[in-house]
C-alpha cells in the first residue's frame, strides 16, 4: 500500500473537487477482464472518494461519470454502464443518505430511458435533505452542451444573454466553481468536461487509473493544491496577506 500523504490543513481544503474518472477501461483491460468490469471497480474507487472528501471537509464533489461523447462507445459497453448505473443507485442510495450526502445528477436526461430517468428522481428525493456534502454526478453531460442549453434558456425568456446570467443558468449554478479538477489515467486534457465553470480551477493530472485512486491519491492532489497561489487575475502581491508590522 502507497505511504499516506500528510493530511492538509484544513484552511488549505478545496471547496469543490472536481473529478475525470479516467482509466476504468484501461484498468480491466490490462487485467484482460472487460471493460465493464473496470467500471464496476470504478464505482467502489467513487464510493470511497466519496466518504474520503466527507471526512476531509470538502463540501462539493463533482464527477464525470458519462460523457455525451460516451454513446460513440461500443454497444454492450453503453449498455453495461446503463445497468451498473440501476443497480449502483439500489445499493448506493442508502449509503449516501447515511453518510449525509446529497446527489444531483446534471446533464441531458431526454436521451434515458424512462426506468433510469425515473431511479435518479427517486435517489434525488431521498436524500435532499442532506447537507454534509453535494455530491454531483454528471451523467450525459458535456461543457458544450451546458453552455448551450444556458443560452437557450435564456433566449426563450427573452433575457439578456451576459456572463452573469449565463452563469446562473448553468447545470451547475447550485454550487460554487470547483477549486480543484483532478483527472486520472494520465491523460491531460478536459474532454468537454466543466468548460465554463473550470475557468479558475487548479487542475491537477494523476497517472493512476481510476479504480487505483485511493485516499492516499486524493490526499496528494489535495497537498498539492494547498501549495498553489490562487490569483484569479491579480498579481502575487495583491494576494499574499501584509505581514504585520513589529511592535
Amino acid at each position: 500500500m502507497p505511504a499516506r500523504a500528510i493530511a492538509p490543513n484544513v484552511s488549505t481544503i478545496p471547496h469543490h473537487i472536481a473529478i475525470v474518472m479516467d482509466g476504468n477501461g484501461r484498468w480491466a483491460t490490462k487485467r484482460f477482464l472487460p471493460r465493464v468490469a473496470g467500471h464496476k471497480k470504478g464505482v467502489d474507487a467513487l464510493r470511497a472518494c466519496v466518504t474520503h472528501c466527507g471526512e476531509r471537509g470538502v463540501k462539493v464533489l463533482t464527477v464525470f461519470a458519462f460523457s455525451s461523447e460516451n454513446w460513440n462507445r461500443p454497444p454492450e459497453e453503453v449498455s453495461g454502464l446503463m445497468e451498473l448505473l440501476a443497480v449502483a443507485l439500489s445499493r448506493e442510495v442508502p449509503h449516501l443518505k447515511g453518510e449525509g450526502v446529497r446527489i444531483q445528477f446534471v446533464g441531458d436526461r431526454s436521451a434515458l430511458s424512462e426506468k433510469v430517468r425515473a431511479g435518479l428522481l427517486q435517489a434525488e428525493a431521498a436524500t435532499a435533505s442532506n447537507t454534509r456534502l453535494v455530491f454531483n454526478v454528471c451523467f450525459n453531460y458535456g461543457g458544450r452542451w451546458d453552455i448551450a442549453q444556458a443560452a437557450a434558456r435564456l433566449a426563450a425568456r427573452g433575457e439578456a444573454i451576459t456572463e452573469q446570467s449565463i452563469d446562473e443558468s448553468m447545470a451547475l449554478a447550485h454550487v460554487p466553481d470547483p477549486d480543484l479538477l483532478i483527472r486520472t489515467g494520465g491523460e491531460k486534457r478536459l474532454s468537454n468536461f466543466l468548460l465554463w465553470q473550470a475557468a479558475y480551477a487548479e487542475l491537477y493530472f494523476s497517472d493512476k487509473l481510476w479504480p487505483e485512486f485511493d485516499a492516499a491519491a486524493l490526499d496528494a492532489a489535495i497537498a498539492d493544491y494547498a501549495q498553489r497561489e490562487r490569483r484569479f487575475g491579480k498579481t502575487s502581491q495583491q494576494v499574499q496577506p501584509v505581514a504585520k508590522k513589529a511592535a
